[in-house]
């Protein structure tokens, strides 16, 4: 049996961008990576028997917006509550840190936004809808 413990550390750039592909999100450039790991405010790790199968992470201003990144869990990994720890270490990081007045968003992907809901997180459709730029 697995043994899953969690760590409040940004993982390293290899780390990243392979729990990123691993898990099925979008691939990230070691360039890339580096500069954004570098804005990391707060980042979780769940480790596998000591490997890294899943990670979270805050990133923002720290005072007006926070926004909830890279929630990922290895496919093998997947089934045994490890978003939902994910999301608790995110969610305690949250209210001990962000100002009452700060935005805090997500952006969820498919059936994920079950996962947010149970942290408080709710659709912003119609009044506001997430938008993104690709270069």
């Amino acid at each position: 049996m697995t043994v899953y413990t969690a760590i409040h550390e940004t993982p390293s750039v290899e780390v990243y961008r392979m729990l990123r592909v691993d898990s099925g999100l979008s691939a990230k450039s070691e360039t890339a990576a580096a500069r954004g790991l570098a804005n990391t405010l707060f980042a979780v790790q769940i480790l596998g028997d000591g490997a890294p199968i899943g990670m979270g992470r805050v990133i923002g201003d720290d005072g007006c917006f926070y926004q909830v990144v890279d929630i990922a869990v290895l496919p093998g990994h997947r089934g045994r509550g490890l978003g939902k720890r994910i999301m608790q270490d995110i969610s305690a990081y949250l209210r001990d840190h962000a100002p009452e007045t700060a935005y805090v968003s997500l952006i969820a992907d498919g059936e994920a936004r079950h996962l947010y809901a149970q942290y408080g997180f709710e659709l912003t459709a119609p009044a506001s809808v997430g938008m993104a730029f690709e270069r």
